[in-house]
């Protein structure tokens, strides 16, 4: 049971380094820093192992100091328990979009995101997100997407499976880009 636990948070720290990594930047160029970077660790990318890389060697992989930043408070954060991955799969979205935004570079969109694409939940209903804003739009017909304040009570219907509804807005988005 406790390598189960170790390999979930070794995934779950995986996981948000590359959502840090990858925030802002073009898929080919945040795929080769992110590869650089792991690289460093040869496997063992855990908090300790990013605390005691030196700062230097983090940016010399391609990240900004910025990112590198993040990721540090992150791994601090994992050590120190305010993150704590072990755990963090059985806690509730909200404390897990608390304790996430107390990263420096993690804030609600990214807890979300991880949410639905690290920890499968079905209840999370990104609002700020502009293509489930924009989807939303397309699916009934909106001349404009809805705000976020005006999403989330429009999502009150879906519960408890709004992420359900989140995939089929991205999806019409794509959908109608394809058709332009």
């Amino acid at each position: 049971m406790a390598g189960t636990k170790l390999e979930e948070a070794t995934a779950e720290i995986a996981a948000l380094v590359r959502a840090i990594a990858y925030q802002q930047l073009a898929g080919a160029a945040a795929t080769a820093i992110h590869g650089r970077f792991l690289a460093l660790f040869d496997g063992e990318l855990t908090p300790e192992a990013v605390l005691a890389m030196p700062e230097r060697r983090i940016r010399q992989s391609g990240m900004s100091a910025a990112k590198a930043a993040s990721i540090r408070d992150l791994a601090m954060k994992v050590v120190d328990g305010t993150v704590p991955l072990a755990r963090l799969g059985r806690m509730p979205d909200d404390e897990i979009v608390r304790r996430l935004s107390e990263v420096r570079g993690i804030g609600r969109w990214t807890a979300e995101m991880f949410l639905i694409f690290q920890l499968g939940r079905l209840d999370v209903w990104p609002v700020d997100d502009l293509g489930v804003r924009k989807g939303y739009a397309i699916a009934y017909d909106m001349a404009q997407p809805p705000t976020p304040k005006e999403l989330e009570t429009l999502g009150d219907r879906f519960r408890p499976y709004r992420t359900v509804v989140a995939w089929y807005c991205w999806h019409a988005v794509h959908v109608a880009r394809s058709d332009a």
